[in-house]
């Protein structure tokens, strides 16, 4: 994909660490634009799972049955899909391209297989894994959240040592301990990839024409 203004961040984590809490911070904080010019989104993803109580569709998932999923794959049109727990998970290209292409900043919510994909893809993209402070922590907030059962709760348990096995694969770690900290270290990785050379001549391009004419 050529070079563009906008920033494509991933964030992934075991269920429960905090990601989407974090991502949800930084839009707060950042609600439109920045010193910088860059709007941020979190991208859209479309899901066969059904939706949760307040989860509005096209605003948290595209919602789509398994058949109309499965067609959009055999189409080529998922930078990534994964099955998670019976559910397919999927991110679009054109949606992602076009935003991009706009200045826009996009948060992608997925696991590190898909982190994978879009890596290979899009050689430029950010990858943050976000891990939290120890699995006790960990049930605790699943537990607490109050949306899934028991055995449910155990199996996200499990596949989170499997996820976590794969930090290291990341650009950025953060540990989601002091959520503070974590949403401050966070903002300081979306600054410094905006102050990169690449996206700083993009963007001021105009000004180094004219600093740089006679």
């Amino acid at each position: 994909m050529p070079q563009t203004l906008g920033n494509l961040f991933i964030l992934a984590a075991p269920s429960g660490a905090g990601k989407s809490s974090l991502i949800k911070a930084l839009l707060e904080k950042h609600p439109s634009t920045d010193a910088h010019n860059n709007a941020m989104q979190v991208s859209v993803s479309h899901t066969t799972r059904e939706p949760r109580p307040g989860e509005v569709n096209g605003v948290h998932y595209h919602f789509v049955d398994r058949k109309d999923f499965e067609l959009l794959i055999e189409q080529g049109a998922f930078f990534e899909h994964a099955e998670v727990f019976g559910n397919y998970y999927g991110t679009s290209k054109v949606v992602i391209e076009q935003t991009l292409r706009q200045g826009i900043d996009v948060f992608l919510d997925i696991d590190w297989q898909g982190a994978r994909q879009v890596k290979a893809q899009i050689p430029d993209t950010a990858t943050i894994f976000v891990a939290p402070p120890s699995k006790e922590e960990l049930k605790r907030r699943l537990t607490e959240r109050g949306q899934d059962s028991a055995e449910i709760i155990e199996q996200r348990m499990t596949k989170a040592v499997s996820e976590i096995s794969h930090y290291h694969e990341f650009d950025f770690v953060v540990v989601n301990d002091n959520f503070t900290a974590a949403l401050s270290e966070l903002d300081a990785i979306v600054t410094t990839r905006r102050l990169r050379k690449e996206k700083q001549i993009i963007r001021h391009q105009k000004l180094f024409d004219n600093l740089l004419g006679s």
